[in-house]
């Protein structure tokens, strides 16, 4: 089962859930007289209005976040605790000060109780059997995942022993990777080795690879690196045996389903609700600097066109977030053909191909203004890393093990990297931008992204971008 497929699943059972909830209270406000009785349409228009109400506090709260294997347990106390606080501000809403501040408790506004108690139980009976059933599917091989054990050792072999007895996981496993550069020839209980480990990410792509289950020896930190290296920018999950905690402390967290302990290496660490609030900012905020600005951005187009041949918007193929390549649009500020008479090179600080116009646009960063069309289409958004060229993070890759990690989330028009750094002159440069980068991706919030916003205004005010 795909992650899309997980997550239509929960959108119906929650659909059923929800509406059943409010059409059987709303039964059982009628049978008190507290509504006055309308027609079945009317009802359920109205249970279709608070079905998008609770959808969108579900998705603020993560609630639709794939996590293919799930504690039922853990599925209920969440469901809970969300219900609960989505009730609270329902409560909130429909807070009458005049009446509810002299009867406090009238039989009206404890019915607001009893639909909170229907809703963790329907909402969280649903998803139950959701789970039940997933599992029960998992335990007869139907839709688990696609899966590599790197390493092939000892704990390599009990891993997959531990793995064969708990189908419940999910996990099928299709073959072993091993560190050793000319692998031998063999296979263990009828599952082979599927190559080096130099070749893993050739591997991902041939066998449809889905998850990574890590079991290599003690203290093997560059094996370790390789993998991340070679498995960033791909959509497949990583986890790792335990005892390798403290080659990757800050990175991981433990994961113990039905007994099984892994360590889940996670490519993104802010919650679910920040991603989700980060993304609506990046929406509103394109949106009323295109559309506010519009007359500005004419002018400057008509400037471009004017000062030198060519067209106005100028598109180059950028590496995005899991590797996709998008087209990255911006305000033309080089003359015609730049790239076809050097090749791919690094931007300098008195680059001969800039035009004059484009020198002014950069000073103020308003050349980069188009891209809000990329943030628009979610290729980008407004904080992240810079997006690079396919040429250069092939290059990267090969000289520092931990660059892909930069395609774990989309690439920003401005970020940490960019405020603290001008542009890449040498490999120095790289490896320090880099490290700017692995910050920010371990220290994401809202909080930091506003700093960064604010710093990047205060930059192009001062007119010091580049």
């Amino acid at each position: 089962m795909t992650k899309t497929t997980e997550k239509g699943f929960l959108f119906l059972c929650d659909f059923i859930a929800i509406n059943a909830t409010f059409l059987i209270w709303e039964a059982m406000q009628q049978r008190f007289d507290f509504h006055v009785e309308f027609g079945f349409i009317n009802h359920y228009l109205l249970s279709l209005m608070i079905f998008v109400f609770w959808f969108c506090v579900f998705c603020f709260f993560g609630l639709y976040q794939a996590c293919f294997i799930c504690s039922r347990t853990d599925e209920f106390i969440t469901v809970t605790k969300v219900v609960s606080a989505g009730i609270f501000l329902v409560f909130l809403i429909t807070f009458d000060f005049e009446k509810d501040l002299t009867h406090p408790f009238s039989l009206s506004r404890l019915m607001v109780f009893l639909y909170w108690g229907m809703m963790i139980l329907f909402v969280g009976i649903f998803r139950v059997l959701f789970r039940t059933v997933y599992r029960k599917l998992l335990e007869m091989g139907i839709g688990q995942r696609r899966t590599l054990i790197v390493g092939w050792g000892r704990k390599a072999k009990d891993l997959y022993d531990q793995v064969l007895e708990a189908p419940a996981l999910g996990y099928k496993i299709v073959g072993f990777v091993t560190p050793e550069r000319n692998p031998p020839v063999g296979n263990y209980k009828k599952i082979p080795i599927q190559g080096p480990l130099k070749h893993l990410d050739q591997i991902i792509h041939r066998e449809a690879i889905q998850e990574i289950l890590i079991a290599l020896p003690r203290r093997s930190e560059r094996y370790l690196q390789e993998v991340i290296s070679q498995c960033n920018g791909r959509a497949v999950g990583m986890k790792i045996v335990p005892d390798l905690y403290d080659v990757i402390i800050g990175q991981v967290r433990t994961n113990q389903i039905y007994g099984f302990p892994l360590i889940e290496i996670l490519p993104e660490l802010m919650p679910p609700w920040e991603r989700l609030v980060k993304r609506l900012c990046d929406v509103l905020f394109s949106l009323v600097i295109l559309i506010g600005f519009l007359p500005i951005w004419l002018i400057v187009a008509l400037v471009i066109r004017m000062d030198s041949q060519g067209p106005i918007f100028y598109a180059q193929k950028r590496v995005g977030r899991n590797g996709k390549v998008y087209k990255m649009i911006k305000f033309r500020s080089m003359v015609v053909g730049a790239e076809k008479m050097t090749g791919p090179i690094w931007a300098t600080n008195n680059d001969p191909r800039v035009t004059r116009v484009g020198r002014f646009l950069r000073r103020l960063r308003l050349d980069e203004i188009p891209q809000l069309i990329n943030v628009l289409s979610g290729d980008m958004s407004l904080v992240g890393p810079r997006p690079e060229r396919l040429y250069f993070v092939k290059k990267f890759r090969k000289v520092f093990p931990l660059y892909s990690r930069r395609l774990h989330v989309r690439p920003g028009i401005t970020g940490w990297a960019q405020i603290k750094g001008g542009y890449d002159q040498s490999l120095e440069h790289v490896k320090k931008k880099l490290e700017y980068d692995l910050f920010y991706l371990e220290n994401m919030s809202l909080r930091m992204d506003l700093k960064i916003v604010l710093s990047t205004i205060y930059v192009m005010l001062l007119g010091k971008g580049h």
